[in-house]
């Protein structure tokens, strides 16, 4: 049997974040926002640069998935390397 998360089921939360001068809003579960802050912490990185360079690598991609996925993914994929 599996188990319930840790902090449970969560929905996403909607944060505002600047990326080239513009203010963008990314719904993302506070799981992902906990996760995304700490890549930002390690990297030495302000959470709205590593975003930045996320959505750099979103928009080279062929075909580019909204940014919300796309953070998700780059997580994942830190996360099992």
């Amino acid at each position: 049997m599996i188990d319930t998360p840790e902090d449970g089921f969560v929905g996403p939360v909607k944060r505002s974040v600047t990326i080239a001068g513009h203010q963008t809003s990314i719904s993302l579960e506070p799981v992902f926002w906990t996760a995304l802050e700490q890549a930002a912490g390690e990297a030495g990185l302000p959470l709205n640069a590593l975003i930045a360079q996320i959505d750099v690598l979103r928009i080279g991609a062929d075909d580019p998935p909204n940014l919300a996925s796309a953070i998700r993914t780059w997580l994942f994929d830190r996360a099992v390397r």
